[in-house]
Order: structure tokens, then sequence, then C-alpha cells
């Protein structure tokens, strides 16, 4: 009989021999190593010799180890390597409909407005998919602008609730704060853009690549133009709108100093390239027999006039690519002519900074051999030389610097359509730097809830003491105003409801009114208990002395951005509240969303492997790799998209394996 297993040899067995035979006894079993196995030697007798079996092979320890730690990430890097080409295929030769239907009047727009132009009512892609006509329904948005605030304003805006366009002769969005770094190549300034077709695809916005000129506000409508680039001819046309929003950003102060021609700048991508390209040619033409010493001195001498972040962090950029790049491949003579300076107006770089950073970034630079011209005003700027005034020991004093590049980086200026909306607009814009707005950023003399204005181009109003009879009114809500408002006094219990007033409608004040008993006291001048119309206009007065415009600064410009955004979401849920109670005049912002409040998330500036931290009251970190590494991090995480990232990862890679690019082209 066939040795079977024991379970087994019962299934064979009736009920009642199970019952008659015991269980045999069990046996210890031998460990692993010295367990032998039987076989059957013969038919009759099932006799069997035990025997060990072969042992079991292991495997080598450095074939395991290769296996485990080179194996498997190769076979995952095969994978990976597969499915990225099947998808890379999957990308091409994609069949599409191209059957549409495009509007008569957006093929041929009728003429109106008050020059007769085209008004461009229909678009051509509003039929391109049954959402993008469903929106073609919604309220008219209209912006102007691709910058900071743009994009943070269509990033969060409601994708179903309006028919969005954006107008601006740039198609791109440009992360401004590494445009220092993609000028001398640590960065490559396509890392720096997006397109912003692909921002406003997720909100069925339009695009139209053309320039504002200037804003019919009774009609509603913006004018428009394009320049055909071949024939150089200009062809505007208009384009309607429920809501519109200005943020076309602003163009370098020129303080009114001549000879600015012969200057680079660094507000767009192209300016980035020519400051780039500047930089390589002066460093070839000094190297040739034929340049004198004095001339290569002058080439490779670099001018900032401006000692403000953009300036500051340029310097310390250009400083960084000539002693970590420029040395290797230039000949060594070169080193002693190399020199950069820095021109400021005030008597600190980075003035608006803590004033430890600015010690900090003085000393840094004074290492690093940057020169420092403050208490410097530029006078004049010819073709290859700067000249400017200094405030000394010994009085005045003028000097001439020759250059062989010099960058103008001191502040920002009125754009063209900002200065004709403030003269359209004169005896509500009293501003002369930008577009003054109220607290929910509408622009002040236009319509009310048709226009708005956020970003470097506007600044929010703080002329608080105008609106006293406002405020004194509301202080008498429930008791009444009667007789002459300046013969009115308030009582403490009045001014605590004014303060509320003025708190809600000029965030910004806020600060200045936690003491409200303080403040009370101290204006309460003849001690009567209450506030006169002239001591209360004193207090204000007091407080609008003490309040500063918002810093132009794309911190600002994105806070102000989100904050429309969320507005006008609002507005639209509330839409058709409004309809059905035939709410159609009055203040419909305030009564839906509160003001603007802007809140300071501190500053940064690159100081040349090193950086500083500003975060407000007097708190700064300053520090060398750790904080650049910091400083990094933070502008990557701000980028607008995963391909930007993906991209300035790499370039940073690039530039610690193989360094910077120093080819000119």
């Amino acid at each position: 009989m066939l040795p079977f297993a024991r379970g087994s040899m019962r299934s064979f067995q009736s009920p009642a021999a199970r019952l008659r035979l015991p269980n045999p006894p069990r046996v210890p079993s031998a460990p692993r190593s010295t367990r032998s196995i039987t076989t059957p030697t013969g038919p009759s007798n099932g006799g069997a010799e035990p025997f060990d079996p072969p042992p079991i092979p292991k495997r080598h320890p450095i074939r395991q180890f290769c296996f485990r730690w080179f194996g498997i990430p190769i076979i995952v890097a095969g994978i990976g390597t597969a499915a990225f080409f099947a998808y890379d295929a999957y990308t091409y030769d994609h069949a599409t409909d191209n059957s549409v239907s495009v509007s008569s009047l957006a093929l041929s727009p009728r003429l109106g407005g008050p020059k007769n132009l085209p008004i461009a009512e229909f678009l051509v892609d509003d039929g391109d998919s049954p959402e993008v006509k469903r929106s073609s329904t919604k309220p008219r948005l209209v912006v102007l602008g691709t910058g900071w605030a743009s994009i943070a304003l269509l990033k969060n805006l409601d994708p179903d609730e309006y028919h969005v366009t954006v107008i601006s002769p740039s198609n791109y969005f440009l992360f401004t704060p590494l445009l220092p770094s993609a000028a001398v190549g640590t960065v490559e300034p396509r890392s720096l853009v997006e397109s912003i077709r692909r921002i406003i695809a997720p909100i069925r916005g339009h695009f139209l690549e053309a320039k504002a000129e200037r804003i019919e506000f009774s009609d509603k409508m913006v004018e428009v133009s394009e320049t055909n680039p071949k024939t150089g001819e200009v062809r505007s046309f208009y384009v309607p709108y429920d809501k519109l929003v200005v943020s076309v950003g602003a163009i370098s102060n020129t303080h009114g100093v001549n000879g600015l021609e012969h200057c680079h700048f660094l507000k767009t991508i192209d300016d980035g390239r020519k400051v780039r390209r500047t930089i390589m040619d002066n460093f070839e033409r000094s190297v040739l027999p034929t340049t004198s010493e004095e001339e290569r001195k002058r080439l490779l001498s670099f001018i900032i006039c401006g000692g403000g972040p953009t300036g500051i962090e340029f310097a310390a950029e250009l400083c960084d690519m000539l002693k970590e790049d420029m040395v290797k491949y230039f000949p060594k003579i070169l080193r002693k002519h190399v020199s950069i300076h820095v021109v400021q107006s005030r008597d600190h770089i980075l003035n608006t900074y803590d004033e430890s950073i600015s010690t900090f970034a003085e000393a840094k630079f004074d290492k690093d051999e940057i020169k420092l011209h403050l208490n410097a005003r530029v006078k004049e700027v010819k073709e290859d030389a700067v000249v400017f005034t200094q405030k000394g020991k010994d009085g005045v004093v003028e000097s001439v610097v020759p250059f062989g590049l010099c960058l103008w980086s001191t502040g920002v200026g009125l754009a063209p359509i900002t200065e004709r909306i403030c003269e359209t607009l004169k005896d509500a814009q009293k501003n002369k730097h930008a577009i003054e707005t109220d607290s929910h950023l509408r622009v002040l003399g236009a319509p009310m809830g048709d226009v708005y204005a956020i970003g470097d181009c506007a600044t929010v109003q703080n002329n608080i003491s105008e609106y006293i009879v406002d405020i004194i009114r509301s202080a008498h809500e429930t008791t009444g105003l009667t007789g002459d408002i300046k013969n009115i006094r308030l009582s403490y219990g009045e001014w605590i409801r004014a303060a509320k007033k003025v708190r809600r409608r000029f965030p910004q004040a806020i600060p200045y009114l936690r003491k409200l008993d303080k403040l009370f006291n101290e204006f309460d001048k003849d001690h009567s208990g209450s506030l006169s119309y002239d001591e209360m206009c004193d207090l204000l007065h007091d407080i609008d002395r003490r309040l500063t415009s918002l810093p132009a600064t794309a911190q600002r410009a994105n806070q102000q951005g989100m904050y429309l955004a969320k507005k006008f979401n609002a507005l639209a849920r509330a839409r058709e509240s409004l309809v059905r109670n035939e709410i159609f005049d009055g203040d419909i912002d305030d009564a839906v969303y509160d003001p603007f409040e802007y809140k300071y998330l501190g500053s940064l500036a690159y100081l040349g492997n090193a950086a500083v931290f500003d975060f407000g009251d007097a708190r700064s970190w300053k520090g060398n790799l750790l904080a650049m590494y910091l400083w990094r991090s933070v502008y990557w995480s701000e980028q607008v998209s995963f391909r930007n990232r993906v991209q300035l990862s790499y370039d940073y890679f690039k530039r610690t394996i193989w360094g910077r690019d120093i080819s000119r082209f």
C-alpha cells in the first residue's frame, strides 16, 4: 500500500474501523536541518530508507544587495519610461471636431460708440463649446492687464458666473520677483512665464492681445487698439463691459532725469534678455586686443540707480555671476577692472525694510566690494556715464562714473492708460501717482460698482477727514442729527459708534483706532467729556497723517486680486435676490461684502548667497545659505503652475552642476 498521509488514509476506512483504530503516538519532529524523508523501496513490504534532501542554495549577498538597491529602481524606471512614451504617443495626432458656429456679429461687428468703431459684442470663440456658449449670456467682466493682481483675480473667480475677457499686449504672466535672476542666467526666462490662455482656460475666459487706450464710462466700453506688425497700421475697436477691472501695472518712474534712453530697465522679460545680452557683450569686447584699458574699465563698470529690492537683488545676482562663473572662463586681468555701483537717494539701501536689515545688507555689499553711493541723486545719464550729486561732510559733491551698463530701478510711474483715466475723472482723482479707489477698490468718479482698479496702477484713498460729516451722522443714527453740524458734540458712546464706522469704511485705519478711550481723552482738549467738530477734525487729520499708501508690491496686488474675485463671486450669488427685491442702486458692494483690508505678510530680499526677511513690528531674520534656500523655497511655492515649479527646479539644478550659461544669443 502506498504511504498516504494519515489524514488521507482515514478517508478510505469505514466509520467502524476508524472507531477501533487508536491514533498512533505523536513523535516529535526533528529539526529542519536533520529531518529525513522516506521513500518506498519495494512494492510488497513498504520498507523505506531515510536520506537527506539537497541543501537550498543561498543567494549571494552582493547579488542580493545589488538587486535590492539597483535592480528594483531600474525596473521602476523602465516601467516609468515605458509609461511616459505611451503617454507621449497618446498626445500626438488627436482628431478634433472643426465644426463650430460663429456669430456673424463676431466676424463683422456693428459700428458704434463715440468714434463709430467696431464693437466686439460677440467674440469668435463664444461658440466653441456648450459651456462657453452659456457663459456668453452672463455679465461681461473685462480685465485689463496680465500682472499679479489680474492673475489672482482670474484664478479665484467662479467659472459659471461671468463672461470673462482679458485684454493685454502680453499673452503671458511674468513672475517679476525672479527677473533679476533671469537677467544673469541663474534661471531661464521661460521658467518665469505662464501662458495667460492656460490660466483662463478653467474659467472659460477669452483673451485679446491688444492695448487698452481709453475708457468710455458713460457707454461702458473700452477703446482697444492693435498694431499690424508688418504694415504698422493701427486698428481700434470697442469692448463692452458690465464690470471693468483696471490692472495695467506701472512703468518706471523717470523723476524728470534726462538721458534715460541710455539705461536698461527690469520690468519685462525683454528687459531681462537685453540686460543679459549687454553683460555678455561687454565681457567679450573687453578681451579684444583693440580695447584700451580705459575702455575696458568702462565696459566692466555696472551702475544700478535705485536701492530698492529690485536694484539690490540685481546687484547681488550680478556679483554672484562675476565671482562664480565669469572668472572661470575669462582672462584674470578682467577681475581688477570689474566694478559694481549702487546709487541710492536715501541714507540706507532697502530703506523700507527694518533698519537692522539695511545695516546687514550694507555690510554684505561692502564685503563683496559693491560700492554704495548713499544720499546721492542722479542729475543726468549720458551715453557712457552717470552724473550724480552726493551729500557729504564737505557739502554736495558732483561725481561722474562711466558705465558699460546702467540699470534704472527707482520706483513706479503712471502708465499711459492710467494717466488718461485720471484726466477723464480729474474732479474725483486727486492722487498724482495712481488711480485712487475707495476701500472697495472702486474707482473714484466712475459709476459706482462698474469700474475697479487694483495692483500697482491704483491706491486706496486715506483722506478720512473729508468724510467727517458722514462719520458724525453715523454716530447720531439713534438720536438723529439736528441743527448746524459744526455745533454738534460727540459723547464717548457716540465716538465709539463713529469709530466703528471709520473702521469698516477705512480698514487701513484700524491700527490707529485700537485705544479709543486714549484717543478720546487726547483730543478732548477742553476736558468737556465730549468731542467738538473741530476736535473731531483734528483727530481724523492726525490719523490721515499717519496713514501711508499701500506698497506697490506683488504681495499687495495678489491680495487685492483675491479679494475682488471673492467679492465678485458673492455679488453673483446675491444677484438673483437683488433682482427679486428690485435693488439696483445704492452701495451694493458694501451690503454684500466687507471692504478690502491689506495684511502685511513680510518682505524678503536676496543679497548674494544670503537673504533677509522682514516680518514687520521690528521682527526680522538674516542669514547666509540657509536663508538663501528659504528665499528660493518661498518663490518656488508662489509659482502659478506646476510646470513653472519643475522648470525652476531644473534651472537651479543646472546652475549647481554646470554653472550659469554664459553664451550670448
